[in-house]
Formats: structure tokens, C-alpha cells, sequence
């Protein structure tokens, strides 16, 4: 499913505009969206109490069509406007249908708009969307005070956010402190970037996507994708019958050291759940001793000690093994004890060419971050898989900064390094140095422990192994990493999840994005097209995968 910031949506609507389809049109489909979205949260409309806040563009102009269906539809409906709107059709057949309509400016006090509330069992937020970034302030900022007030009664009316909360930003997710938290997002056209960027997301609540006809090959050519089930049951390479381990790839893991053992274990384990055929463990000697019954799958290279890390004299036994592996993931748990970072660049320098691609990870990349213009000195197509600090310092830049605007950080570091980046954390980014960019569409505490990304970098390996290419490899073995805790989380809740506990959960989600996932009677639980369809409603309202 692609992601888009304002700036394309508005780019997208004007192509629809040119093609033939007038922004009325465009405007009555997003709205009747809504109003089904509304009808079914609710469950019955018929005499609900709804109160639509209209703002002064386009945005409010969707909330006065959504409040004219609802009220065909027997909903008792109530309009509040920020500011008058001169010479608008939409409030003219709303009016005409007998809808009360006040005005932010002729209710002294917000009288009226408290008595709105008191009474309202769902806000409908249609006050700004995504028309501009404008500072929440004077009237608007006392309104939003009222519906924040509302929301902490005992029983508090549903919010559905038009197209996007109110407050928060449509390309990075920055939310103001009285931003409008949404029970539900009803986004026209295509998600919105903010809609997955923390925290953005979290004010969203659960997202529609809906249909509203712009033209297929604009969506296309959109660069930027959330990641869903379909998105990669696309690309999940196929298995054949006739195979043997051959057919799956050979995968060189380059990890741990005396004070992280098991970061080879999770890191090589998770390569074979991905699918990998044969995995082999490069690692200090002594750490062999200790891991070996641990995985007795791997096979082994033993190397050159230093104290428990890998010493200066087994840069030349990496580099020898390499030709006769597909893939090589170095970094998981290696330390960074003196000789180890130099020993690191210099196997990524001589990586040969029969090697596909290389995932460097954790203190690889610190590593990487030591090394002037370590970016030249690559050998082998990458994929960089920093979290934000070792991100912050591959850049050269602070933690906050990196976390301030997260997708552009990551997509222009993969177009100067010239490699795939994935910026680890809630609502994970993957970076192409063409300027493809994918965001998960998971942001789960679970993964909030040690060893998550050892799992990860060891699945994207697994996948590379079987003739991914690298973005497609590192977007799907993301989804299925969060997929696999958000399955976990099913059953642990959002805390106490074990690093080694996504392990047989990778295959496990696999099989759910391959297979589905059934319900508890054994059948595909209804999504809501279907229920608008059975409502006689047309379906109009498209569902945001979930990834669950």
C-alpha cells in the first residue's frame, strides 16, 4: 500500500482533477466514506447524537457531506464551524436539511459547543486535515481544550478523524499537545506518511484507507510503500518441492564474542527460519565451545581469539571462507575490544564479488562509523540496519535529530551511501539508494529488548540467501519480524517477550502472510467492505492492513 505526504496527495488529486474526475466528485466519495465508517461504529445511526467540527477548507467541506448523509440516514446531527464559510453549497444542504449549525465566532464562552458535546456519542474531527501545518492556537486551540474535556468523561463520544487528526503533522507525525486523538483515521486516496510515524500513530487510531478514483499509474509511480501481507506475499520467494539446501542459499554469519554469545545464536537461528539452506558461524573459538549444542543446525568456522573476540589474524580466515557463501552478515555481538573494528573493515573491504550482498549489523556498524569514508571502501552491495544511535553516529549527528525526521534521514543516507538502509525502531523505515522507501507499519514494545535486532538481521540474511533482491529482502524480513511479535502479543500482552521467542514465530508468520490467518471457528473473519456491502452501502470504505 503506498504512503504519501501532502504534498504528493495534493499532486495526485490535481492528476485526477485533469483526468476528468471533478473534485466535487473526489469530495462526495470521501465523505459518504466517512459516513459509513460512522454508521458503522456506531452500529445503528438512527437517532445517535453526532457532532461534526467543520473546519474552513476542503477538509470541512467533507465533514458538511459526511453530516448531510448521516442525517438522511436518521442521525441526529449537529454542525460546529471554526469560522463562517460564505457561499458554500455543502452547508446550504445542510442547513436546508434542518441541521443545527453554530459558529465558533458567535458562541461567546463555547457555550454551545459544550452543550454539543455533553450530548454527542461520536466527533466527527473535519477541522483541518491535511490542507495546512498552522499553529493550534486562539479559537481552534479552544475548541480542541472542549473535546479534550469530552474525552475524559466516563463514557466519551468516538472520535473519527477526516483524513487526519487534527494537530498532527502529514509527513512526519509531529503532534501538537492539544492534537486531536482519533479513534479512527478516515484517509482518502492513500495513507498518509504522518499516519505511521510515531507519534502520529498513535493519534490515529485504526486507519481506513479509502478508494476515491484517483489515477492508477500516478499511485503507482509513488515511491514511498507501508508495508501490508500483500506487499510481501508478493515477494516471499517461492519453495520449490524438488529442493535441497543448495537451492536455499549459503549464509556466512560473522558474530559474538565473550560477552555476547547468544547474539550469534539469534542472529545465525533466525537466518535458517527465514529459509536459509545451510548457515555457517564465523566466531572466536572460545565462543564456539559454548554456542555449539545451543544450534547444533550451523556449521562452524572457528576463529583466531583475542580474549573472546575475534583477533587481527582472522580478517584472512573470513576473508578465504567467503567465496563459498551467497550472503555474509557481520556485526551481531562482535565487540568493539581494540583490533575488532579494524578487523571488520577490512573483511567488508575484501568482500569478493560471488558475494550477493552483505547485511552489516550492530558493531559492524560502529565499526563502519570509525572508519573514514568507510562508504567507498564497501565491496559488495550492503544493507545497513542501524538503530537511531548507531544511526546517529554513521551521520554524525544526535539521537534526536535522527528520531525528528526519520524517513528523510534514512532515504537521503541511502542515496549518499549508496546502499540499503534500515532505520530500525517503532514504525521501522527502509531506504533505496533509487529513492524507494518502505515504512512498517509496526510499532510494538515487545521488540523493546535485547537481541530483536540480532533476529532481524539474521532473517533479512536468510531471505537475501534465496535470491531477494536487497530492498525487497530487507522490507519483507521486517514485516515479518514485527508480524511475528505482534503475533507473540497475542498471547504475552506488550511486555516479557524473549529475544529467542520470535525464533518460531518467523516461519509462523510467514505461513499467516502466505495462508492468512483464520479465525477461531476456522473462517476469514468479515473485514468492514464486507459489512458495508451487506449494508447495502457499496463497500466504499478500503482497510488499512494491520499486518495481524
Amino acid at each position: 500500500m503506498k504512503l504519501v505526504t501532502a504534498a504528493q496527495m495534493r499532486e495526485l488529486e490535481q492528476a485526477a482533477v485533469a483526468a476528468g474526475t471533478p473534485l466535487d466528485e473526489l469530495m462526495e466519495q470521501a465523505a459518504l466514506a466517512v459516513a459509513q465508517e460512522a454508521w458503522m461504529s456506531l452500529g445503528v445511526v438512527e437517532g445517535r447524537r453526532i457532532l461534526v467540527l467543520v473546519g474552513p477548507g476542503n477538509n470541512g467541506g467533507d465533514g458538511l457531506v459526511a453530516a448531510r448523509h448521516l442525517t438522511e440516514w436518521g442521525a441526529d446531527v449537529a454542525v460546529y464551524m471554526l469560522a463562517t464559510r460564505i457561499g458554500d453549497t455543502h452547508l446550504d444542504l445542510v442547513a436546508e436539511a434542518g441541521v443545527p449549525v453554530f459558529v465558533a465566532a458567535d458562541d461567546a464562552g463555547f457555550v454551545s459547543l459544550r452543550e454539543a458535546l455533553e450530548g454527542a456519542e461520536m466527533v466527527i474531527d473535519a477541522l483541518l486535515g491535511i490542507g495546512r501545518s498552522r499553529p493550534i492556537e486562539g479559537t481552534l486551540a479552544g475548541v480542541l481544550r472542549h473535546l479534550h474535556a469530552a474525552r475524559g468523561r466516563s463514557m466519551p463520544p468516538k472520535i473519527i478523524a477526516v483524513d487526519l487528526p487534527t494537530g498532527v503533522d502529514a509527513d512526519s507525525g509531529r503532534a501538537d499537545p492539544l492534537a486531536v486523538m482519533a479513534d479512527m483515521t478516515v484517509t482518502f486516496g492513500l495513507a498518509k506518511v504522518g499516519l505511521y510515524t510515531l507519534p502520529g500513530s498513535e493519534y490515529a487510531g485504526q486507519v481506513q484507507v479509502v478508494d476515491i478514483g484517483l489515477p492508477k499509474d500516478a499511485v503507482a509511480a509513488v515511491p514511498l510503500d507501508l508495508i501490508n501481507s500483500a506487499w510481501v506475499k508478493e515477494r516471499l520467494p517461492k519453495r520449490p518441492k524438488a529442493s535441497n539446501k543448495g537451492a536455499f542459499g549459503r549464509v556466512l554469519v560473522v558474530a559474538g564474542s565473550a560477552h555476547y554469545v547468544g547474539a550469534a545464536r539469534l542472529a545465525a537461528e533466525a537466518c535458517y527460519r527465514a529459509g536459509a539452506g545451510l548457515v555457517t558461524i564465523a566466531c572466536p573459538a572460545t565462543v564456539q565451545a559454548m554456542l555449539a549444542p545451543a544450534i547444533p543446525e550451523a556449521t562452524w568456522l572457528p576463529l583466531d581469539d583475542d580474549a573472546g573476540a575475534i583477533s587481527g589474524r582472522a580478517t584472512g580466515q573470513i576473508i578465504d571462507a567467503l567465496a563459498s557463501y551467497d550472503v555474509l552478515l557481520i556485526g551481531p555481538g562482535v565487540s568493539q575490544r581494540r583490533g575488532v573494528p579494524d578487523a571488520v573493515a577490512r573483511v567488508l573491504a575484501a568482500v569478493p564479488a560471488s558475494v550477493r550482498s552483505c547485511v552489516i549489523d550492530a558493531d559492524a556498524l560502529n565499526a563502519l562509523a570509525r572508519t573514514p569514508q568507510w562508504q567507498h571502501r564497501l565491496a559488495t552491495p550492503a544493507i545497513l540496519t542501524p538503530h537511531p544511535g548507531e544511526m546517529a553516529r554513521l551521520l554524525g549527528a544526535t539521537v534526536a535529530e535522527v528520531q525528528n525526521d526519520r524517513l528523510n534521514i534514512a532515504m537521503k543516507a541511502a542515496a549518499d551511501w549508496r546502499q540499503i538502509v534500515v532505520l530500525k525502531g517503532a514504525h521501522t523505515v527502509i531506504a533505496a539508494p533509487d529513492g524507494r522507501a518502505a515504512i512498517s507499519p509496526h510499532a510494538n514494545p515487545l521488540l523493546a529488548t535485547a537481541g530483536t535486532g540480532d533476529v532481524l538481521a539474521g532473517a533479512i540474511a536468510g531471505l537475501l540467501a534465496q535470491g531477494m533482491a536487497p530492498f525487497e529482502a530487507a522490507a519483507c524480513g521486517v514485516y515479518l519480524h514485527g508480524l511475528a511479535a505482534e503475533d507473540l502479543g497475542e498471547e504475552l500482552g506488550d511486555r516479557g517477550m524473549l529475544a529467542s521467542d520470535l525464533l518460531p514465530s518467523l516461519p509462523r508468520a510467514m505461513r499467516t502472510v502466505l495462508r492468512g490467518k483464520p479465525s477461531r471457528g476456522g473462517q476469514m473473519p468479515f473485514g468492514l467492505g464486507d459489512i458495508s456491502a451487506l449494508a447495502g452501502l457499496g463497500g466504499a470504505a478500503g482497510i488499512a492492513d494491520s499486518g495481524s
